[in-house]
């Protein structure tokens, strides 16, 4: 009898979509607590704030047979002054930060670029988040940064501006570079 080891499941088609419906804000909150309290301890049992009243929640969904699964990456945006933007909470459950391919049906659907390689659903989330806020009037977009994350994001076309501590860690201020990131087609 032969016996061969299998991967797991990994899917390739993924949805990124501002959230609006019940399901979707659920996942946005309960992927943010598993990974901000939970995972990383920043907060103690809930990492809502006083942004979370105004922000703009943004989603990442597998779609298996076309129908979407459970929210598996998110970030929030939110407009601090007339054209100046910013970005926070961004993570990507655990099980899906090794994603290395995805279906070419991403870009067409999602009407941005389709990133590849390691990263590429947080690299997704912040296209998704940064053409958002282009779209709607973003003038400059700006994010505080784990330092550990800063690297990634300047390959990604954003300049750090400055190191800070929040929350007791390291953080890098930065800036994107909006011609990298085409204002998107549509706002959903």
């Amino acid at each position: 009898m032969l016996i061969e080891r299998f991967n797991n499941f990994q899917p390739q088609d993924f949805i990124f979509k501002i959230a609006t419906s019940r399901e979707d804000l659920l996942g946005f909150h309960a992927l943010r607590r598993r990974i901000f309290c939970e995972e990383q301890g920043v907060f103690r049992e809930d990492d809502r704030d006083e942004i979370d009243e105004h922000m703009i929640p943004i989603v990442c969904k597998p779609l298996i047979a076309g129908m979407e699964d459970e929210v598996i990456g998110v970030v929030r945006i939110d407009e601090r002054e007339p054209g100046l933007w910013y970005g926070s909470r961004l993570g990507v459950a655990p099980e899906y930060r090794r994603v290395y391919r995805m279906s070419p049906a991403v870009s067409v659907r999602n009407q941005q670029p389709c990133h590849a390689g390691l990263g590429a659903i947080g690299a997704s989330l912040i296209y998704k988040a940064v053409s958002t806020a282009n779209a709607i009037g973003c003038d400059e977009f700006l994010a505080t940064v784990q330092h550990q994350n800063a690297r990634f994001f300047e390959r990604l076309h954003w300049k750090p501006l400055e190191e800070i501590k929040l929350h007791g860690m390291k953080h890098v201020k930065m800036r994107a570079d909006l011609t990298h990131y085409r204002a998107a087609a549509k706002v959903a």
